[in-house]
């Protein structure tokens, strides 16, 4: 099993920049590709973006290429997803993943967080 445990949500006004992490717990992160997603009120939830096990490799959607980076440090146990340029459109819940592939389908990930809310005022 792995645990995963989002932070770093909060308010922040348009423009602005947030990082978001992922913490994990359990068997071998290291082992997993790990993904992000978010649901914005009264929408389904979808794809932000997702990372190789090793990080070499990332995929983006196109709503967030060129102002969202993910990353992960393995020795830390660690995901991240930096944010900047944020919209008020980007305002939704953030949830990370973690699974054999670096899945762009939230039910094709086996471990999936709880969610942090990110808030971006106009």
């Amino acid at each position: 099993q792995v645990q995963l445990l989002e932070s770093g949500g909060g308010l922040v006004q348009a423009g602005g920049s947030l990082r978001l992490s992922c913490a994990a717990s359990g068997r071998t992160f290291s082992r997993y590709a790990m993904g992000w997603f978010r649901q914005a009120p009264g929408k389904e939830r979808e794809f932000v973006a997702s990372i190789s096990w090793g990080g070499a490799s990332t995929w983006y959607a196109d709503s967030v290429k060129g102002r969202f980076t993910i990353s992960r440090d393995n020795a830390k146990n660690t995901g991240y997803v930096r944010m900047n340029s944020l919209k008020p459109e980007d305002t939704a819940v953030y949830y990370c993943a973690a699974g054999s592939e670096p899945y762009n389908k939230w039910d094709l990930y086996n471990y999936r967080g709880q969610g942090t809310l990110v808030t971006v005022s106009s």
